[in-house]
């Protein structure tokens, strides 16, 4: 027997878009990390695994902090109703800084999530290519892109 239906997951998913398009639009990014359980594990290839609802948003506020106007369409989502699993691919992306008819800057991430109930999601896994997230951030920097902090700067330009 299933865990959840897909009806379910995909209104779970619905609201995890929604908070992370609140948390784009505001650049407050605890409105997206208050979502998790409190015992939830997160798991970011990149930057490490956190564990708990507050470490998640700790870190969540902190890396989306110098670039609040990311968004993240979808390319594609499969619902797993059977496990909780929503799995999804979009894109990170920065709109271009300076021209209204350039491409964004992007690059494609993976992303499994296990549904708790009640809205709440127990882990996360993003999985993506570094390498492309930096050429992707330093190009967007290159045509005019500022960020709130001087110190991504230096390291994505390094």
């Amino acid at each position: 027997m299933a865990k959840f239906t897909r009806e379910g997951l995909v209104k779970a998913y619905g609201h995890y878009q929604e908070l992370r398009e609140q948390a784009s639009t505001t650049g407050d990014w605890s409105i997206w990390g208050n979502q998790f359980t409190e015992d939830a594990r997160y798991v970011e290839h990149a930057y490490g695994e956190f564990q708990g609802r507050d470490a998640i948003v700790k870190w969540i506020c902190e890396v989306m902090a110098p670039f609040p106007q990311m968004t993240f369409p979808n390319d594609w989502i499969v619902y797993d109703p059977d496990e909780g699993r929503v799995v999804f691919q979009a894109q990170n992306r920065l709109e271009h800084p300076s021209d209204p008819n350039g491409g964004p800057f992007q690059f494609p991430s993976w992303t499994l999530l296990h549904y708790a109930g009640d809205l709440q999601w127990s882990y996360e896994e993003d999985m993506y290519n570094p390498k492309e997230g930096a050429d992707a951030i330093s190009g967007w920097i290159k045509a005019g892109g500022v960020f709130q902090s001087k110190e991504l700067v230096k390291m994505v330009t390094s």
